[in-house]
C-alpha cells in the first residue's frame, strides 16, 4: 500500500507525530517535496527531534528513507540533522534520489537579499532559498545530484549560473559577485557528502512497488501553503498537495490508496499571509500559543512565535477536498483543556454574506469570521485512549467539526507522545 500523509491547513498541524506513527508499519518513507524551510517534531524513546529534511521514518531500524526528486536538498543540513540522529543511537538507511535537485549557497543569499528589498511587504520567507531555488528548477539552470559527479559539464553551467545571478547580485542587490571557482569547490564538497546515499530512486521504488512494499509519502506544510490552491502569493514554492506525491516521489499516482490529511483542534501558522481566524487579542493569543504543541507554537524551523487561531472549519474543509482525504485526523485536542468557552470559525463574512466556500485570495482579505463558541471541558484529557471516556463537550467539539468539515476524524491525538491517540472507526 501507498500512503500519503499531508496537511489540511497553513502547516504545522501536527503531521510529524502521525507520519512517525504510521511510519511504524511502513517499509518505505519517502519526503517528497518542500526543503528546509519547514520542520518535523517527533518524540520517541530515542529522544526529541525537529526533523527539516529528514523523512520520520529515520527513528526505524526496518525502514529506508528516501529523499524524493522533488525535494530541495540542502545538503549541508541533511548531513547535520544525520548526525544528530546518529549521536542519538540511530542508524538509518538513507536514500536521495539522483535526480534530486540541490540547494545552493547562493539561494539562501538571494532568498535573504529579496526579502530586505521588499521590506514590510516581505512575503515572511524562512530564508532558506526555497523560492530562488524552485525558480532555477524551472528555469532549467538548477543543478542535479547526478551532475555533481560530471565535473567538465558541471563547471560549464555553472559559468553560465555565475553570469545570470551576477548581474541580479550587481544591479538589483548591490551585492558581493558568485565567482564559479568557489561554487564549483562547494560543489565538490557536496558531492563527496551525499555520494554514499546517491540511488536511482525510480528503479528502487518500481521494485518495490511490484513487491507490494508499504510505502509512505510525507508532505511538507499544507493545502494553504500550495502555489496553486494556497492564499497564493504567500505560498511555498512547490506543491502541497497528496497528489504530488506521485511527481515528487516518483510512484504510479492509481497507487496512492490512503491520504490521511491531518489538522490540528486550532489554528496556526508561521509567515505573511490571510487568516481569517487568527486571534487580533494578543493576550488570548499568548495563552494559548504558551498551551499548544509541546512546547508551545513557535516554529520548528525559524523558532518565531506563530500566528494562532480558532478552529477554522472553512479552511479546514477546503484543505480536506483539495487533498482528496480518504482519512482525516485531529491533533493537539488536549492544547485547548484550559478553555472554558471554544470559538470556531464556521463561516466567513464578506460583503454582508456569510460564504463557506474558501474564496481565492483577495476576496480572503475582506473575510471576516463567523464564529459559534462551544462548551469547553476544561479538565485534563491525557492519558485517554478511548474516545467515549473524553468529556461529552471534548467529543461534541470533535462532532462539531466533523459535521461542519463533512468527513470523519477517524484519529484524535490528545499529546505529544506517540502513545497519546485515540482511534475512532472509520
Amino acid at each position: 500500500m501507498i500512503r500519503a500523509i499531508v496537511g489540511a491547513n497553513w502547516g504545522d498541524e501536527g503531521k510529524g507525530k502521525i507520519t512517525d506513527m504510521f511510519a511504524a508499519k511502513s517499509d518505505i518513507v519517502i519526503r517528497f517535496q518542500g526543503g528546509a524551510n519547514a520542520g518535523h517534531t517527533i518524540i520517541n524513546e530515542h529522544g526529541r527531534f525537529a526533523f527539516h529534511l529528514m523523512p520520520s521514518g529515520v527513528c526505524y531500524d526496518h525502514t529506508t528513507c528516501i529523499i524524493g526528486n522533488g525535494v530541495a536538498l540542502d545538503i549541508n543540513k541533511f548531513i547535520t540533522e544525520l548526525e544528530d540522529v546518529k549521536a542519538a543511537g540511530l542508524n538509518p538507511h538513507l536514500l536521495v534520489s539522483e535526480r534530486c535537485q540541490i540547494l545552493m549557497p547562493y539561494h539562501i543569499l538571494l532568498d535573504t537579499y529579496e526579502e530586505e528589498r521588499l521590506g514590510k511587504n516581505a512575503f515572511g520567507s524562512t530564508k532558506s532559498g526555497i523560492a530562488p531555488f524552485f525558480s532555477d528548477k524551472f528555469s532549467k539552470i538548477g543543478i542535479q545530484v547526478n551532475e555533481l559527479f560530471d565535473e567538465e559539464a558541471l563547471r560549464t553551467k555553472l559559468e553560465n549560473i555565475c553570469t545570470l545571478k551576477n548581474l541580479v547580485l550587481e544591479h538589483v542587490y548591490h551585492k558581493p559577485l558568485l565567482r564559479v571557482d568557489d561554487l564549483f569547490a562547494t560543489c565538490m564538497e557536496y558531492r563527496d557528502k551525499i555520494a554514499p546515499y546517491v540511488c536511482d530512486t525510480h528503479a528502487y521504488l518500481q521494485k518495490a512497488v511490484q513487491e507490494g512494499k508499504n510505502i509512505l509519502l510525507e508532505g511538507q506544510l499544507g493545502t494553504l501553503k500550495d502555489p496553486d490552491f494556497g492564499i497564493y502569493p504567500m505560498v511555498t514554492s512547490s506543491s502541497t498537495l497528496a497528489g504530488y506525491g506521485a511527481v515528487g516521489a516518483g510512484l504510479p499516482p492509481h497507487k496512492i490508496e490512503d491520504i490521511v490529511v491531518v489538522t490540528k483542534a486550532y489554528s496556526s501558522a508561521v509567515g505573511a499571509g490571510e487568516f481569517v481566524s487568527e486571534i487580533l487579542d494578543e493576550d488570548k493569543a499568548q495563552e494559548l500559543r504558551v498551551h499548544g504543541g509541546d512546547k508551545g507554537e513557535f516554529g520548528a524551523t525559524t523558532g518565531r512565535p506563530r500566528r494562532v487561531g480558532w478552529f477554522d472549519c472553512v479552511a479546514t474543509r477546503y484543505g480536506v477536498e483539495c487533498q482528496g482525504a480518504t482519512q482525516v485526523v485531529m491533533t493537539a485536542l488536549d492544547c485547548l483543556s484550559y478553555l472554558e468557552e471554544i470559538p470556531v470559525c464556521m463561516g466567513y463574512e464578506v460583503d454582508g454574506k456569510v460564504i463557506k466556500d474558501f474564496p481565492v485570495t483577495h476576496i480572503l482579505k475582506d473575510c471576516k469570521p463567523v464564529l459559534k463558541t462551544l462548551k469547553g471541558w476544561h479538565c485534563n484529557i491525557r492519558g485517554i485512549q478511548n474516545f467515549e471516556d473524553l468529556p461529552q463537550e471534548a467529543k461534541d467539539y470533535v462532532a462539531f467539526i466533523e459535521q461542519e468539515i463533512g468527513h470523519k476524524i477517524t484519529m484524535v491525538s490528545n499529546g505529544p507522545g506517540r502513545e497519546d491517540i485515540i482511534y475512532r472507526n472509520k
